[in-house]
């Protein structure tokens, strides 16, 4: 967050764990070496012919996405798997947004095992979505659960991977203009010019309850 309520936000996942485990699986049937960044505006600008022929859906699906940034990273070898969906806004109402990139991110990345359902699980509708605010030094994360019974359909398929899932963890961390005068989140740590707080809950405890994320931060006036 800058001075005048403008910023840059990124939202990063790391799936290198999952990457060495299906390495160890599929030994050396998997060689996958990517790093790349796709420039969104520059990806639509080429393909805007070939855009032109898709639905209006999916052209205004495209459309929102056009001031993100995707940088991409496989490699099979080292068990590195990592992509990260960045965007610059000028309100942070704008940032309201960041989740649906990076749902379509998901689209976006190459799988490891053409044969898996990644893609076809990537096209699923996000089910929380998340309220940004920062008006008069006071910044506020505020989670929701879009369609409650989608929802606890996913919670109940998330049985069948819970023990998988046990070591994957949801971290926040905000950077503001000014020291940090206090946080909602008792559990919240910050670094040593007391800028930036991080906050981290399981994965799946904050899927089921995404409440556990909220956050209000106070800055020093």
């Amino acid at each position: 967050m800058n001075a005048d309520g403008s910023g840059t936000m990124a939202v990063e996942v790391n799936l290198n764990e999952m990457m060495a485990f299906g390495g160890s699986a599929m030994g050396d049937s998997l060689n996958v070496k990517l790093d790349t960044i796709i420039y969104m505006k520059q990806f639509l600008e080429e393909k805007k012919d070939s855009i032109s022929q898709l639905s209006k859906d999916e052209r205004e699906k495209l459309r929102k996405m056009e001031n993100f940034n995707f940088h991409i990273k496989m490699n099979s070898e080292t068990a590195e798997m990592v992509y990260e969906v960045s965007t610059k806004f000028t309100h942070i109402r704008e940032a309201n947004d960041i989740l649906n990139g990076l749902e379509q991110a998901g689209n976006l990345m190459p799988s490891p095992d053409s044969s898996s359902q990644t893609k076809e699980d990537g096209n699923s509708p996000e089910v929380i979505g998340v309220n940004y605010s920062f008006a008069d030094g006071v910044f506020n994360r505020d989670a929701y659960i879009k369609d409650k019974t989608l929802h606890k359909k996913q919670v109940d398929s998330l049985k069948q991977t819970e023990a998988f899932m046990g070591g994957s963890y949801y971290t926040l961390k905000y950077t503001f203009p000014k020291k940090i005068k206090r946080t909602s989140n008792p559990d919240a740590t910050f670094s040593g010019d007391g800028k930036t707080v991080i906050v981290q809950k399981s994965f799946v405890d904050y899927f089921k309850d995404p409440d556990l994320l909220d956050l209000e931060v106070e800055l020093e006036q």
